[in-house]
């Protein structure tokens, strides 16, 4: 199994959410690699005891940074724990990420549910790159 570089970020309001998700699956994310955006990183890492590759904070320009990682090919995937319901001043950098997921094919899961599924998936063990489009 070939480990997957894995993007984690979340909103203020989702923080102790993915956190707790990411708690219960650390057995599976220790043989991945672990990215994320500045506080959440820092949080992670702390939390968890595993090394992670931290942005800048969200609103600082992590989100672009996140997807400009996916652009270039170093984020297999994303999960992220947006806050739909509360302003962000950098909505505009949120939307660009999901769009530039979407566009290049990288899994975005933006609740639970979705991350459950993602990172208990068989594909997980599979080079995406080399499935039929």
């Amino acid at each position: 199994m070939a480990a997957k570089r894995i993007a984690l970020i979340a909103h203020d309001n989702k923080k102790a959410d993915l956190l707790e998700w990411a708690k219960f699956n650390r057995g599976t994310l220790s043989r991945h690699d672990l990215y994320a955006t500045g506080t959440t990183g820092t949080l992670i890492a702390g939390e968890l005891d595993l090394p992670v590759t931290r942005f800048l904070s969200g609103p600082l320009g992590g989100d672009q940074q996140v997807g400009a990682a996916i652009a270039e090919g170093r984020i297999d995937f994303v999960v992220f724990f947006w806050d739909p319901l509360a302003p962000h001043s950098h909505d505009v950098d949120v939307k660009a990420l999901l769009r530039i997921a979407v566009v290049y094919n990288v899994p975005i899961a933006c609740n639970r549910a979705t991350a459950d599924f993602m990172l208990s998936s068989p594909l997980l063990d599979v080079d995406l790159a080399v499935l039929p489009a």
